[in-house]
């Protein structure tokens, strides 16, 4: 990256800052979690024995690959937050099984992981060709229709990180987008009991922790914040009402944020919290009628045996 890219690229994130810490209650945008450091965490986090979030989807798309590659055909592959691309690797088998070349273009915000993963499914998969976009996922909703046939893949439950206004802005470019005819697989996390879930985001081992604080990390080293980290608490509950789970910085003692770039201070009060980032909890059945509300057809779903987490393959609907 230039000096010009990364200014540019500061300023952005300080402007995002100020936005979220000058609204009543605060909050960060969860994009600015996955630098390289944020994304090695996140992949600690999902080692965990609490997170049971990626064990459970990546044995459902295990299992079901097959069936998902039997039901679309050949398709491009498009991740958005592709991170690791560790799970899309059940997916690449068995497309690959079945062509002598599958097309995959992982789409991520994070640089470093965005080039890990696609090194490691060139290797792992020789058949596949890959196409990294580095970028958010407004970058990748413009080439949908030049990739058709298409499978947009977003698993993760990461569509849980939207509240209502970004989810519907999302769903509405997916379907604006995509070509009837093309399919979405979406991963999502289902509503259980709430011990259970917020085990997840509070493990023993304190990767969570650290993963909320790492915004507060790269705020020190991008824009100059003067924080100590050490005076800054991760909070993580679930919101029965809402069905999600909600996490915070909490500032033990009063702090001063400085944006460099912008030339601008932002005081936090001592007890203040600051939101980083929600997960949504889902109901097949509210769902379903959701998705259907922007066009989409549901074709199946693939669960465990505890219902814990379902992935779901839909289908923009061919035009008559």
């Amino acid at each position: 990256m230039s000096s010009n890219q990364a200014d540019v690229a500061a300023r952005e994130f300080a402007t995002a800052v100020m936005i979220g810490l000058s609204d009543h209650p605060r909050w960060l945008p969860c994009r600015f979690l996955y630098d390289e450091r944020g994304s090695r965490l996140f992949d600690a986090i999902c080692e965990t024995p609490e997170y049971y979030l990626t064990r459970t989807e990546s044995s459902i798309l295990a299992a079901s690959a097959a069936d998902i590659r039997d039901l679309t055909g050949p398709v491009t592959l498009i991740e958005l937050g592709s991170g690791s691309s560790r799970k899309t690797g059940h997916l690449l088998a068995a497309y690959s099984n079945h062509a002598r070349s599958v097309h995959y273009v992982p789409v991520d915000v994070s640089e470093a992981a965005l080039r890990t993963g696609s090194a490691a499914m060139s290797v792992a998969y020789p058949a596949v060709r890959v196409t990294g976009i580095h970028g958010t996922y407004d970058a990748a909703f413009p080439l949908l229709g030049e990739l058709s046939p298409a499978m947009l893949v977003f698993l993760g439950s990461t569509v849980g990180n939207f509240n209502q206004t970004e989810a519907a802005r999302f769903w509405s470019d997916v379907a604006a987008h995509l070509v009837p005819g093309d399919f979405v697989l979406l991963g999502v996390d289902l509503v259980k009991d709430p011990g259970l879930i917020t085990a997840a985001y509070n493990d023993v081992a304190g990767h969570s922790a650290e993963f909320t604080r790492n915004v507060f990390h790269r705020m020190n080293r991008e824009l100059g914040a003067g924080l100590d980290l050490g005076q800054i608490d991760h909070v993580a509950g679930y919101n029965p009402e809402w069905q999600r789970i909600e996490i915070f910085a909490r500032f033990a003692c009063e702090q001063t944020v400085h944006l460099r770039p912008l030339g601008r201070d932002v005081r936090v009060r001592a007890g203040e919290r600051i939101m980083t980032e929600i997960s949504r909890k889902f109901v097949l059945d509210e769902l379903e009628q959701y998705l259907a509300s922007f066009g989409f057809e549901l074709r199946q779903v693939f669960t465990d045996d505890r219902r814990w987490f379902a992935v779901l393959l839909l289908q923009v609907p061919r035009r008559a």
